[in-house]
């Protein structure tokens, strides 16, 4: 291989409408490249991509999907720039149309086509982005069977990622439920019948000793997010081992279309300990390793050594993100690594975070402050522990209270009935602070009658527990009850939203984990309200990748929850909705990351100095733009 390098010099300058530095050109014409020529068959065929062309001029002021025209490649996103960004050189011809990250399909223009050897081997029209994605989704909705179309926006992805990202972006109300919950649940438990090509690295306890060696694999080296899981509790479906990749895949495309984290900076990867999982251990087209899971000390030393390997390939400051770990994993996992990495559990803290921004939004209805209320969750694993600690703190922080006394309204209940004293010794550890003084309950009916809660959370993972019996108690203790029915995937939720309007004459106030269409009651439309996580952990990972944060601290939790109540609107309230609509979710995402950012720099925990004068508008022109690049 031979290159050639043109050197120009380089000048720090300011992205248009924002604080955030840059390295930019001097000029807005195309600066000087760097050149590869590529030996073996077809040589001296070379890609160059440029800023502008005699076909396509795009200066540094376009903005494209809610972010800044990409004029530098896709590292112009939350970058450093350690080297010139002038341009970068991709193979063409038959090769390119095989490169996810460069081809463009029928967008080619004549020019490039002639340019890069694409004579023959395109149909010979030219079409649009815009028109590309408006075929794209015709395709998707000739698919009746929701895995059919999962399956079609993962090939798509590993063919055309630009017009992946762009067509999620466009139709994110949409095809949200298709890439992620509930369609992705129903692809884990496919994963081995449709596992295609590889979208990320397994390691598997067979690479014990050697992870390093597998993270350098990877062919991108400047990695900023990392979404892990070992797949034992996938969902509410259980342990689905190695096919549980179908969760950091899905999480890391949703980093990139709503929080515009360039997709070369993420990594999904799963952990292989083995499975308990009997039918996936006889099924001949599992993938993962057949033998029983792995617990223990060689659970933890895999573990220990995946995590110092990330830290010494990644550094300091990439964000790694715990994905479906089992509770008795999770929770030591979080509290094990909080404080040497930068380090995030969505179940337990994105979840939290989610919901406590839905319950702030609820008090519109409702009334009064989170301190008047009294909660009662079915459900004391990751999430409801979560979600019952991050309500407990926002309230000690308003109300100037200890900890200890916030808790005090807040009841669990777990699959042995209400955690009291009395069961104290016996619940787990993260449990413990939930076993307030009353006498045993096993039903949740009469936990509901007893405890008399103004809020009902089910995050139990088990479907249709919040039976008409339970609503109508509610319904008759509260005028405006708040109901969250949050378990996924849709099989799994605690009810619907139909049943919860119905069952409490439309006076509910509904959000759930997995989507529900809008609800007729009484001539008047009602909207439940999604609490999806993808409301909080693409802004707040945006946040913490701009900030150069070391650390998660739960007052950034607390800002991410306030950031996105904020922005619901009198017209979200009218509907009954608690949760601003998914549309707007760049926009909201850029706001949540400033909120966490602010809190970063408040906290000393940020490393990227100094700090922006404007957040929102250093988030926004962070953000990772779909659109094509011009070629020559």
């Amino acid at each position: 291989m031979i290159s050639l390098s043109l050197s120009s010099s380089m000048i720090k300058t300011s992205v248009p409408g924002s604080s955030c530095t840059l390295f930019s050109s001097r000029q807005a014409k195309p600066a000087p490249a760097f050149l590869r020529v590529i030996s073996g068959e077809g040589s001296n065929r070379v890609l160059i991509e440029t800023t502008a062309s005699s076909e396509s001029s795009v200066d540094e002021t376009t903005t494209v999907s809610g972010g800044v025209q990409d004029v530098y490649g896709e590292d112009a996103a939350t970058e450093d720039f350690p080297v010139t960004p002038w341009s970068l050189s991709v193979a063409s011809g038959y090769t390119l149309l095989r490169d996810p990250h460069h081809n463009k399909g029928l967008a080619f223009s004549d020019r490039e086509r002639d340019a890069h050897y694409l004579r023959g081997l395109l149909p010979p029209t030219v079409i649009s982005h815009d028109l590309q994605v408006k075929k794209m989704m015709h395709t998707l909705r000739q698919y009746q069977v929701p895995l059919q179309r999962y399956m079609c926006m993962m090939d798509l992805q590993e063919t055309n990622a630009r017009l992946f990202y762009k067509l999620l972006i466009e139709n994110v109300e949409e095809l949200l439920p298709v890439v992620y919950t509930p369609t992705v649940g129903e692809a884990c438990q496919k994963y081995g019948s449709i596992f295609m090509r590889p979208q990320g690295l397994f390691i598997s306890l067979k690479e014990k000793g050697k992870i390093l060696e597998v993270l350098r694999n990877w062919p991108e080296k400047n990695i900023q997010v990392i979404v892990v899981t070992d797949g034992e509790r996938i969902l509410g479906l259980g342990d689905l081992g190695c096919q549980g990749m179908g969760i950091p895949v899905g999480k890391l495309s949703l980093y990139t279309a709503l929080g515009g984290v360039r997709p070369s900076a993420c990594l999904p990867i799963t952990i292989d300990v083995g499975t308990n999982n009997e039918k996936l251990l006889n099924d001949e087209f599992y993938i993962g390793l057949r033998q029983r899971r792995a617990t223990g000390e060689e659970y933890s030393e895999l573990i220990h050594e995946f995590m110092t390997a990330v830290k010494q390939n990644y550094g300091e400051k990439v964000l790694i993100q715990f994905e479906d770990f089992a509770n008795h994993n999770a929770f030591d996992l979080l509290a094990k690594y909080g404080a040497t990495h930068l380090v995030f559990n969505d179940d337990i803290q994105g979840t939290a975070s989610v919901v406590l921004a839905g319950l702030i939004g609820a008090l519109k209805f409702a009334g009064g402050s989170l301190a008047d209320h009294r909660f009662l969750f079915l459900g004391a694993g990751e999430a409801g522990t979560g979600i019952a600690e991050l309500i407990a703190l926002e309230i000690s922080k308003k109300s100037k209270i200890p900890l200890e006394e916030a808790r005090k309204n807040i009841w669990l209940v777990d699959s042995k009935g209400l955690i009291v004293s009395s069961r104290k010794e016996s619940v787990q550890h993260f449990k413990k602070p939930w076993a307030h003084d009353h006498k045993p309950i096993k039903e949740l009916v009469n936990a509901v009658k007893a405890i008399r809660p103004t809020v009902l959370i089910g995050t139990s993972g088990v479907g249709r527990t919040f039976t008409q019996e339970v609503i109508e108690a509610m319904a008759d203790l509260n005028e405006k009850p708040i109901v969250l029915s949050l378990s996924n995937p849709t099989s799994q939720s605690e009810c619907t939203a139909e049943e919860a309007y119905a069952w409490s004459q439309g006076r509910a106030i509904f959000a759930s984990g997995s989507p529900f269409a809008p609800v007729e009651y009484n001539g008047k439309m009602l909207v439940p309200g999604q609490a999806n996580n993808a409301y909080i952990f693409p802004g707040l990972g945006l946040g913490l990748i701009m900030s150069g944060t070391i650390r998660v601290h739960d007052d950034m939790l607390l800002a991410a929850s306030e950031a996105l109540a904020e922005q619901l609107r009198e017209e979200h309230f009218v509907k009954g909705s608690i949760y601003p609509p998914f549309k707007d979710i760049r926009n909201i995402s850029a706001r949540i990351a400033a909120k966490v950012a602010a809190k970063a720099y408040e906290l000393g925990l940020a490393t990227r100095l100094p700090q922006p004068k404007d957040l929102v508008k250093c988030a926004e022109s962070s953000m990772y733009s779909p659109s094509y690049r011009s070629y020559r």
